[in-house]
């Protein structure tokens, strides 16, 4: 893996906040900067190390067991917690969970969700071909990725390989190894009026040799893994943006990075319930894949993986299944999942009085036709982890012309029964190959997350 540029220069000072009303709050005290830069370097390191939903899961996984945390095995009984503090977490490929239990009170959840996944260019189970000279990748297209954003970049290939006993091996290039080339401007005179206009199957075959010989994937894959070729079954891979993560901006302000959305909530989750303490409360986090194509899997919000599992923690805790499910309407969820920054070139797409703006406090997500699970109940929570936290926030609607996406939030409210809020840190680019967000915003996040975790 490429190491990170660590040249950042100073962050400036916090501007002040503003609250659900978009006026601004005086009580919120800017970090000092050594705090901001050591955060900010910690989210660049876990971006850098996570190229694929299951390598966050390896990230979040390697952090919480320095932290103290038990690896429990998803598919078998948990020992019985009654009496004590017991940390823990679960993984099923791209997906974890983990949780706290309480010293104080038992009887109710507090749950942060994010999603591991983002859009990108997945790459077919036979990819290879040869085209004029150049050895071919053929992709399939991951969610909604803003296709022109991944023209001319030098392409990492990462993900895993399954050996023939079930054990998986990660696996990332250190240096690039494909590129979508663009039509030069000569061949293609109008694109500067007319826009890139791009074939998903045509015109989305990086290039990744040169010659008529063929470089197998699932052989590159196996040596990148340090597995040998006979003992792969399996493969996945695709491609990722090979720049790492760095702070942008002549204040340095900014954060610019591949999959903002959504490993920044995931490293905010990890990294609240690694330092939580005093928590009043099973406190929960629930890293789900496949947000990005609608959370109908295993490992998606949409299966039944949080909802075994907080069973199973109850059970383990001493309570019937009856005394489990009353537990359900007493907890809470924060849903994090990022939210559209106001953009300076297109500010006729957002809706001012309740538009986020960067670096003015992580965005409150509402839609009355449940694309967003906050409810004026549900909010509440969320509000009070801003208190305890001493952070402002903003309120975020989209305009009634422009439709809005969703989030685990609608999904795990419906599975569980459970109020739900969404909440998210606003973002420039989100779907882009490289997105940006504040550096602010981001360092407030995990503060409310572990506010929230707390009760």
């Amino acid at each position: 893996m490429t190491s990170r540029s660590k040249s950042r220069s100073a962050t400036k000072a916090a501007k002040p906040r503003r609250n659900a009303s978009n006026s601004a709050v005086s009580r919120r005290q800017p970090s000092s900067t050594s705090s901001v830069d050591a955060t900010i370097d910690d989210l660049c390191s876990f971006l850098d190390q996570s190229p694929t939903a299951h390598h966050v899961v390896a990230t979040a996984a390697r952090r919480l067991l320095d932290a103290g945390f038990v690896w429990f095995d998803n598919a078998s009984e948990l020992p019985d917690f009654t009496g004590r503090v017991v940390k823990g977490f679960v993984t099923r490929g791209g997906a974890l969970i983990a949780f706290v239990t309480s010293a104080r009170s038992n009887d109710k959840f507090r749950i942060v969700g994010a999603h591991t996944d983002s859009p990108g260019l997945h790459l077919k189970s036979n990819p290879e071909g040869v085209a004029v000279n150049f050895g071919t990748l053929e992709v399939e297209v991951y969610g909604s990725p803003l296709l022109n954003s991944w023209l001319d970049r030098d392409l990492d290939i990462a993900g895993h390989v399954v050996k023939g006993d079930g054990g998986v091996a990660l696996f990332r290039s250190a240096s690039p190894v494909a590129r979508l080339p663009q039509l030069a401007i000569h061949l293609d005179r109008g694109v500067n009026e007319n826009g890139v206009v791009l074939d998903k199957h045509a015109h989305l075959r990086p290039v990744w040799s040169t010659g008529d010989d063929i470089i197998p994937v699932h052989a590159v894959a196996a040596h990148l893994a340090g597995v040998s070729l006979e003992d792969v079954a399996t493969t996945h891979s695709q491609l990722v943006d090979h720049e790492p993560a760095r702070l942008l901006g002549a204040d340095a302000s900014l954060v610019a990075s591949g999959r903002l959305d959504n490993q920044l909530s995931c490293w905010a989750a990890v990294d609240a319930i690694a330092k939580l303490s005093g928590n009043d409360g099973v406190a929960v986090i629930a890293l789900f894949d496949h947000e990005e194509v609608g959370s109908d899997s295993t490992t998606g919000a949409g299966g039944p993986m949080l909802e075994h599992l907080l069973e199973r923690i109850a059970e383990s805790l001493g309570k019937s299944r009856g005394e489990y499910l009353t537990m359900l309407p007493k907890s809470s969820c924060l849903s994090c999942d990022n939210a559209h920054a106001v953009h300076p070139n297109y500010q006729e797409r957002h809706d001012h009085k309740h538009a986020p703006l960067i670096n003015q406090g992580v965005a409150l997500k509402t839609n009355s036709n449940q694309r967003y699970a906050t409810s004026a109940s549900s909010a509440v929570a969320f509000l009070a982890a801003c208190d305890s936290a001493n952070v402002g926030h903003q309120v975020f609607f989209s305009r009634n012309n422009m439709p809005c996406g969703s989030t685990i939030g609608p999904i795990t409210a419906t599975r569980l029964g459970i109020d739900t809020v969404d909440v998210g840190v606003p973002q420039l680019s989100m779907h882009s190959a490289r997105e940006v967000c504040g550096v602010s915003d981001a360092a407030d996040l995990p503060k409310i997350a572990r506010a929230f975790l707390r009760g």
